[in-house]
């Protein structure tokens, strides 16, 4: 189902950043970065929203002060 692969994009999205920095120490080799498996148009467009969702969230704050 579509929303399903929404939902797994943007969990791994938000996700991703905590993985990144983690493999950058060497750790958690067995946990991708971007499931490939699940690749498609709704999960890429889960995974941009879910990776972008820190940033856009951060600068809207700032922008309100």
């Amino acid at each position: 189902m579509w929303w399903q692969d929404l939902l797994w994009g943007f969990w791994n999205g938000i996700t991703a950043w905590i993985v990144l920095i983690v493999h950058v120490f060497g750790a958690w080799s067995e946990f991708p970065f971007y499931n490939s498996a699940r690749a498609g148009n709704w999960y890429d467009f889960g995974f941009l929203l879910g990776m972008g969702s820190p940033v856009l969230g951060g600068l809207g704050a700032r922008a309100r002060r």
